[in-house]
């Protein structure tokens, strides 16, 4: 059986309340899609909890590791970048899909 890690204090507080954080943030944004009526307005919440989220907690785990291992731990990073670049771009390509979908069965965006 494997013993839990033992880190400062200070280390699984900060750690803790990141994690929790960005989960909340995540939560939240999910929420947005049960909450809001239309598509163009769904996308959004999802978009910025996802984003937000996921760093809070990527910042979490890199304190967690660099104070555990006591060296720089910077493999979340690329974890970041990669979701910062992704996320929008998905976002604006969802968006653009479902305009030229509407325009081309005539309706307005802001019928829905």
């Amino acid at each position: 059986m494997m013993e839990a890690p033992q880190i400062a204090e200070w280390a699984a507080l900060l750690t803790g309340i990141l994690v929790v954080l960005g989960a909340a943030l995540a939560f939240i944004g999910s929420l947005g899609l049960l909450r809001l009526k239309s598509f163009y307005d769904r996308v959004h919440p999802p978009t910025l909890g996802t984003t937000l989220g996921t760093g809070l907690i990527l910042i979490g785990s890199m304190v967690f590791f660099t104070v555990l291992e006591s060296r720089p731990v910077l493999h979340e990073v690329l974890i970041g970048v990669f979701m910062a670049i992704t996320t929008p771009v998905t976002y604006m390509l969802l968006l653009q899909a479902a305009l030229r979908r509407d325009q081309s069965e005539g309706e307005k965006p802001h019928e829905k």
